[in-house]
């Protein structure tokens, strides 16, 4: 009698499972694509920093919110400056802002700096930050925030070479 062998299965591709659990419930995969960390900064507050090397031009995540209008997030902003003094508001068209107040995405925590190693692209209402130049482990990530509320009326703490001084 010929003896019976399992027949070779082809290798089945590795799922990421976090992320393919979270699109069966309807939910967006985590929009980070690289280690980083929020913790006190030396800028303000709290920062975001990396955790792993991040070459330059690459993606480093996004950070998600409310859609709302600009008048909105203006409106927002003023109420959130009274209370804690932190705004997570992002313009992603003239008349349309981010609200990430409420979201979970570290990159939220990105300080301003006046030398920054990263910028914030924004594509299809999409806000996406992408590395400046090559990123060490354990560097703050910071973005030039560009026009902001305070209009030139808040100290800028960067600490950067030709720092323009407000925000």
């Amino acid at each position: 009698m010929p003896t019976l062998r399992p027949l070779p299965q082809a290798p089945q591709p590795a799922i990421d499972s976090t992320a393919a659990t979270l699109r069966a419930k309807g939910q967006a995969a985590d929009p980070q694509k690289f280690a980083v960390e929020v913790r006190p900064s030396t800028i303000d507050g709290q920062g975001v920093f990396a955790l792993e090397a991040i070459a330059a031009r690459r993606k480093i995540g996004e950070i998600r919110g409310e859609a709302v209008s600009t008048a909105e997030a203006f409106k927002r902003a003023r109420a959130a400056e009274k209370s804690t003094g932190r705004v997570f508001m992002v313009a992603v068209s003239h008349a349309r802002s981010v609200d990430a107040t409420h979201t979970t995405d570290p990159l939220r925590f990105a300080n301003h700096s006046c030398a920054p190693n990263m910028v914030l692209k924004v594509q299809q209402g999409r806000v996406a930050f992408h590395a400046l130049r090559d990123i060490a482990v354990g560097e703050e990530l910071t973005v030039a925030y560009g026009p902001t509320h305070h209009a030139g009326r808040l100290a800028c703490r960067c600490g950067a070479p030709g720092c323009m001084g407000t925000l």
